[in-house]
């Protein structure tokens, strides 16, 4: 029983999966105390009036029988922040897989003479027509 779990851990890449979901989970909590501790304190700086993830449009106010005043509001200033902290979160993930990613070197192709294929430099017989070069 072992033996057949470690190899369905070996072949269906499953391991390597679940490497990935618990690092991207750790990194998801890096970035996002990136903006909440580091970002979003300047843009609260920034903005006009320090409470504007409060900003809302009520349509209808009440008091129930407790005397509790309930609202019914349009919360576009929660909405911006989170769309905010969505846009900044996205742009320093970019960053960072940017910075760890590196294009791979291409590598170097002619093109045949009788098909135009490209093929690589130190190719001696082309794939497409099977003309030797």
């Amino acid at each position: 029983m072992f033996k057949k779990f470690s190899a369905f851990l070996t072949t269906s890449n499953a391991m390597a999966l679940a490497i990935g979901v618990i690092i991207g989970a750790a990194v998801g909590k890096v970035v996002s105390s990136l903006v909440d501790d580091m970002i979003m304190p300047v843009v609260g700086m920034v903005l006009p009036a320090g409470d504007w993830r409060e900003a809302k449009i009520v349509l209808k106010t009440a008091t129930d029988a407790s005397g509790r005043i309930t609202e019914n509001a349009i919360r576009y200033g929660n909405f911006m922040g989170t769309l905010l902290e969505f846009l900044i979160i996205a742009i320093v993930v970019f960053l960072i897989v940017r910075a760890l990613l590196k294009p791979a070197a291409a590598t170097p192709v002619k093109q045949c003479p009788e098909c135009r294929e490209a093929i690589p430099v130190d190719a001696r017989r082309c794939r497409a027509c099977a003309t030797a070069l």
